[in-house]
């Protein structure tokens, strides 16, 4: 284990936080954490194409409600190994993957001897690879998803064709291919405040817009085919699978629209400790709204997590 490179005064959180490379079998990401709250530790899990400084300003609202965090770089993006040479295609083989550095990242917790209990807090993609590692018995007390990745958004002409695109690009040598529609263009750069699908909030924008632009390292484009496929593959399989029996909250703008919002529903209407929280006109970044929706995120969690202490 080796000090990483962090970049403090982009991510704006709480001062003092450890970062780290760990190694996630053959593959090494990074790891931050602020240990500070003795309420407890909330994993928080990030969503595909961002980087643990995206998240400095989360942990500050965290630590302010007396909880230490702890973060990654997921493989494939922000300053972890990339698998293929051009860094901008974010890609796996398959999602089971992300769960050896979700399990890497819970080992260094217990390594660093982080206050416990263990809460979870993910976003996006996070949330497909949160609610993976909850199935799979991860001792954690509760948990809280912001616009969780049960399913993808994508235009109807697309949907049909998806699974069938993703199955076909392995043996045709194209599973490093671009996803349709995606490039190698970071969304952050490539779009106007103006009509974006993540955040309402100007200011918290360009909040996420300047760790990217200043440290292109931190960027990453659209997902690989094969990555494509395996999402679709462990949104099918989770699917399937009864919700696990740890009290959650699953946020919601109204406005979402990255991931398909329909499986959502499903899954927060089946789970016997869950509960469905809209936010009126909320886009996709709940976290990076403004002051007011911010607050109210955090409170919420702050106060699931405090009703499940024992």
């Amino acid at each position: 284990m080796t000090p990483a490179p962090f970049h403090a005064a982009l991510a704006e959180g709480p001062p003092g936080p450890s970062v780290v490379w760990l190694m996630s079998g053959a593959v090494r990401i990074r790891v931050a954490w602020w240990k500070a709250g003795d309420k407890g530790t909330v994993l928080l899990l990030p969503g595909r194409t961002e980087c643990i400084e995206k998240y400095g300003r989360a942990a500050g609202d965290l630590v302010a409600r007396g909880f230490s965090v702890i973060t990654l770089d997921w493989r494939g993006q922000g300053l972890a190994d990339r698998a293929l040479p051009d860094r901008m295609v974010g890609h796996v083989d398959d999602f089971a993957e992300y769960q050896q550095d979700l399990d890497a990242m819970f080992a260094q917790a217990r390594a660093a001897a982080l206050p416990e209990p263990y809460y979870m807090l993910s976003h996006s993609m996070g949330g497909c690879i949160g609610l993976r590692g909850l199935i799979r018995g991860l001792p954690v007390k509760a948990a809280v998803f912001s616009a969780p990745m049960w399913g993808i958004a994508m235009a109807a002409w697309l949907r049909p064709m998806a699974s069938v695109v993703a199955a076909v690009a392995r043996p045709l040598g194209l599973a490093h291919r671009y996803a349709p529609t995606t490039g190698g263009e970071c969304y952050l750069l490539q779009v106007p405040f103006e009509g974006n699908v993540l955040t309402t909030d100007r200011e918290m924008w360009n909040y996420m817009r300047r760790q990217v632009a200043e440290v292109h390292d931190l960027a990453l484009g659209g997902p690989s085919l094969a990555w494509l496929g395996a999402a679709l593959r462990e949104c099918s399989a989770l699917a399937a699978l009864p919700a696990p029996k740890t009290p959650a909250i699953c946020a919601l703008g109204t406005a979402e629209k990255v991931v398909d919002v329909a499986p959502v529903h499903v899954r927060m209407a089946g789970w016997p400790n869950g509960q469905l929280d809209l936010y009126p006109g909320a886009e996709h970044e709940i976290m990076m709204e403004g002051p007011a929706t911010r607050a109210r995120f955090f409170d919420r969690a702050a106060a699931l997590f405090q009703a499940h202490r024992e």
